[in-house]
């Protein structure tokens, strides 16, 4: 039942910031030592841009302590109130192969996140890649992030994140059936991309049936598989899903591109920002936009006051980002009132004409990249792949499933981080991640 507190307050899609930075990138994962970035300065510079969403994990190593240190600066305090930017994690997968959704788990990792980010709330938490656990387990959480939520005060909204769309929608339809309240958010990653664009032609058509307010759109390079270099390789191995034929595919998909003198992932990141700002909007929000300018606010007023389809972006390097917000700026000079925009921020004249430009030669990349992908359009690899197992599930004798034990004082399983490696990053384009 929907209580008062949540019929009352603002709905998610009125404040939620459509570019979200994504800190995946502070982990080992994908940098060999997180600790050496200058993620306070990354940060600051983000904040700089206009940015005001952040999304993170306990999954994504030491990223929500990396995150929670740099927004604790003095220049953070000085100019940017807590109440002017979003902290968003999740909570259930503590590893590769381990999943807790207990409610005693839940409980203490949103006590950890709030320590670890140094914040008294959290704007928005996920449940975790739900695909990999019941959909009764993924009940049982929602519905302490609710108690949570009504009780204690330190959640504002609620959501699930994971692939496989169906999964994704059933338990969105379950959550409306059976509490009458819809979930706030559902996170789709790598189902809206130059490969695969299943989240505009299936999947959000039952979100919205669902009454889910806001889908954010991550992973546009579908989990690194549309790189000129391929799929990212490091300590973990080959653990990319997409088959040897996918892959040769993207390759001449990547080809094709270099004729043209472009990179692959430079056109994938562009067209899925630009595409999903649009397609996106029936589940975007008007929380207002980063301008992409430094110290320059921007409001969702001055970009045409619609809703925006909401994205999420990673980068590593302050190069990364300043090209990430330059292609951004220019993805909002092409909305409807873009000239006018430009006109009174005292930028050139046509940048709205030369966005427009750039976008129908994005587009035309596009045709030729999706040509290439072909039976590839539209296919989605297994998760979990077959065999999988959830080695955080303990059975009775009769084969129920058995909650692990967790004192109030217990310590918590390190989030799951491979060993430190490198993986390339393009000089000349950002890696948006999930």
């Amino acid at each position: 039942m929907t209580t008062l507190q949540t019929s009352s307050r603002q709905r998610l899609s009125d404040v939620l910031p459509p570019l979200i930075f994504g800190t995946a990138t502070f982990n080992y994962q994908y940098n060999p030592d997180p600790y050496e970035l200058d993620t306070t300065g990354l940060v600051h510079k983000a904040l700089e841009y206009g940015i005001r969403a952040f999304d993170t994990s306990p999954y994504y190593g030491p990223s929500e302590e990396i995150l929670g240190s740099a927004l604790d600066s003095s220049f953070v305090r000085e100019n940017f109130p807590r109440q002017d930017f979003f902290l968003i994690t999740k909570v259930g997968r503590i590893a590769s192969d381990e999943f807790d959704y207990s409610k005693e788990w839940v409980y203490q990792s949103i006590q950890r996140s709030l320590k670890r980010l140094k914040s008294e709330y959290l704007d928005l938490v996920y449940c975790h890649d739900v695909e990999f656990v019941s959909e009764d387990e993924a009940m049982e959480a929602i519905r302490e992030l609710r108690r949570i939520r009504d009780e204690e005060g330190t959640i504002k909204y609620i959501g699930i994140s994971g692939y496989p769309l169906p999964v994704l929608c059933g338990i969105a339809k379950r959550v409306l059936r059976e509490t009458g309240e819809p979930l706030d958010a559902v996170m789709s990653y790598a189902n809206f991309t130059l490969q695969n664009q299943l989240l505009a032609t299936q999947g959000m058509k039952e979100l919205r049936e669902a009454g889910v307010d806001v889908v954010p759109n991550a992973s546009p390079l579908g989990m690194g598989l549309l790189r000129r270099e391929g799929v990212p390789l490091g300590s973990m191995g080959d653990w990319h899903p997409a088959s040897d034929g996918m892959r040769a595919a993207v390759k001449r998909a990547s080809d094709f591109c270099d004729r043209y003198d472009e990179r692959m992932e430079v056109v994938a990141i562009r067209y899925a920002l630009e595409s999903w700002l649009k397609i996106g909007a029936e589940v975007g929000s008007r929380g207002d936009p980063a301008s992409g300018v430094p110290w320059q606010r921007e409001s969702n007023e001055q970009v045409g006051g619609n809703r925006l389809g909401v994205s999420v972006m990673g980068v590593s390097k302050a190069s990364e980002l300043d090209k990430t917000m330059r292609v951004w700026r220019s993805i909002l000079d092409g909305l409807e009132n873009g000239a006018e925009t430009a006109r009174l921020a005292g930028r050139w004249s046509r940048d709205h004409e030369w966005s427009i430009n750039r976008r129908r030669a994005v587009q035309i990349l596009a045709d030729g990249i999706q040509e290439h992908l072909d039976e590839y359009l539209d296919f989605c690899w297994d998760s979990p792949g077959a065999g999988f197992v959830n080695k955080r599930a303990r059975k009775q004798d009769d084969g129920r499933l058995l909650q692990p034990e967790v004192a109030a004082d217990a310590p918590f399983t390190p989030a799951a981080s491979p060993p430190p490696h490198e993986i390339p990053y393009p000089n000349d384009a950002t890696l948006a991640l999930r």
